[in-house]
């Protein structure tokens, strides 16, 4: 089911680009704004793991520098059937992790000093399972290309304003290039999101079945949670969004907000979790 909705979801934002690059640019300034976005975005896709590790500070550790930790990740890549990712620590209080890299091959599983402290040894098996789900799922290779759709929203709408669009002699009409300049990107970045807390879920409970211990990981994102809005973490929002749980829940808001977040709710994933314990 879940895959199910992130197909409508990744449908549902390539058909808002073409049919915005068709009404206001035509094939040309469609291909233009896909093709830039697309640039922008495999850039960051190649370069993701180091740039994500220099915005948290971490550092790469070897199997002498944390023997336990590094253990730990390798018996669990095992059972998910991955090769053994680069292992590093960030220096935060804050009990967090996150998973990068463009494949298996060239992956990253980096967690927090706070998350080596704070959380005991199913807790810790759980939360590095989630990270190890993300990159067998090739999560970022699909959030790059949700982020290229949604990036090529704003760039179509861009090139019509400032080039002229469409296929004809007739020009765009400023007033609604303006319109979908402010509209179309907000949609885009919704959908985006919405595939990104579909992901979520889908790492939890592919995660649950690698540790083998779904009520671990519903106990782990319940106490990360509390820690986030208790201990702030210095981070940029783009790299935020790849942690288990958002580090900067301290400023996140409720309500119609939660569209426009990266992370379903920790109580939706909690249950989910608890659902999947009693269905065995």
């Amino acid at each position: 089911m879940n895959n199910i909705k992130v197909f409508v979801l990744m449908a549902g934002l390539t058909g808002l680009v073409m049919a915005i690059g068709q009404w206001l640019g035509g094939g040309t300034g469609a291909i233009m704004g896909l093709l830039m976005a697309a640039g922008m975005n495999l850039f960051m896709y190649w370069g993701s793991s180091s740039m994500v590790l220099r915005s948290y500070g971490a550092k790469v550790v070897s199997a002498q520098d944390a023997p336990d930790l590094y253990a730990m990740v390798d018996r669990l890549r095992q059972r998910a059937g991955l090769p053994m990712p680069v292992v590093a620590i960030a220096p935060h209080d804050q009990p967090n992790a996150f998973a990068t890299g463009r494949n298996p091959e060239n992956s990253v599983v980096c967690v927090t000093e706070g998350l080596m402290r704070m959380m005991n040894r199913e807790e810790l098996e759980g939360v590095i399972a989630h990270e190890l789900a993300h990159i067998k799922n090739r999560d970022m290779l699909l959030q790059t290309i949700a982020a290229t759709m949604a990036g090529a929203i704003g760039n179509i709408a861009q090139f019509a304003m400032f080039f002229g669009g469409g296929d004809d002699e007739d020009s765009v009409n400023p007033v609604a290039a303006i319109a979908i300049m402010i509209i179309g990107p907000i949609i885009g970045m919704m959908i985006q999101f919405a595939i990104s807390r579909q992901r979520e879920f889908k790492a939890d409970a592919v995660g649950a079945e690698i540790s083998g211990r779904p009520l671990a990981l519903a106990s782990a994102l319940g106490r990360l949670e509390m820690s986030a809005r208790r201990i702030p973490m210095q981070v940029s929002p783009s790299s935020a969004s790849l942690a288990i749980v958002n580090p900067l829940a301290a400023f996140s808001m409720r309500g119609v907000s939660k569209w426009f977040s990266t992370h379903p709710p920790t109580e939706e994933r909690v249950a989910a979790l608890q659902q999947l314990a009693t269905q065995g």
